[in-house]
């Protein structure tokens, strides 16, 4: 037996081999591995098209190089599919809270900022790689929406958005709603005013960082991939 190809195929975490016969041909090992991996890739499609309801997109990859088709494929090659997961999960969620939020002035609908690994980025479409994801609401009153006290989001946004999310992607990512200091944008600004720092000291006396822990902290919904 020699030569094989694998079509790793993301996020059911299966491995398919093909072994060959040495007593083929090249030109025949190869068109059999090659109907192999479009086999296993018809699969995979298949198979995410039931979960999620849909087929994602994917790069295709021939012994470590991205290709477009798969033709040059050798008895030797390794291939791999890789299905673009994340990015749905990411922009699915961005997309969600924007149509969730309230749009009395739209300042909150463009305030939703994205972190990878607590680093901000800025296109949901292109997310860095990363450990975990957290998107939050920049502006001061994101805790007051939470708790339904808009007319135009009573249920909140963040938690429903999050319920939606891990009952839609739960095979993909692990996705919650939680709350995270964010101390920069507007709510920094208004975090340090003479009224916030009254506040604070009124309802959340102690510690100086811990009074800004709580003045900054917002819904937030976070996604661990590797889940």
């Amino acid at each position: 037996m020699a030569g094989r190809t694998i079509a790793r195929l993301d996020p059911i975490a299966r491995d398919i081999a093909v072994m060959v016969d040495e007593a083929l041909s090249p030109t025949a090992q190869e068109e059999m591995l090659t109907s192999a991996a479009q086999a296993a890739l018809v699969e995979a499609q298949e198979t995410n098209r039931v979960a999620l309801g849909y087929v994602p997109d994917h790069d295709t990859f021939i012994d470590g190089a991205k290709r477009t088709t798969l033709t040059g494929i050798t008895s030797r090659s390794i291939v791999l599919f890789e299905f673009h997961l994340l990015v749905d999960v990411i922009t699915w969620i961005d997309e969600q809270l924007i149509l969730h939020s309230p749009v009395k002035t739209e300042r909150y609908a463009r305030s939703h900022q994205w972190f990878a690994d607590d680093v901000a980025f800025d296109n949901p479409y292109s997310p860095p790689p990363a450990e975990s994801y957290i998107v939050l609401n920049a502006q001061p009153y994101a805790r007051k929406i939470e708790r339904g006290q808009s007319s135009q989001a009573p249920a909140g946004v963040y938690e429903a958005v999050a319920t939606l999310a891990a009952s839609r992607f739960g095979n993909i990512a692990h996705t919650r709603f939680t709350y995270r200091s964010f101390p920069g944008g507007a709510l920094g600004e208004w975090a340090n005013s003479a009224s916030a720092q009254a506040m604070a000291e009124r309802i959340r006396p102690g510690r100086k960082s811990l009074k800004q822990d709580w003045l900054t902290r917002q819904p937030a919904i976070y996604i661990d991939p590797g889940a």
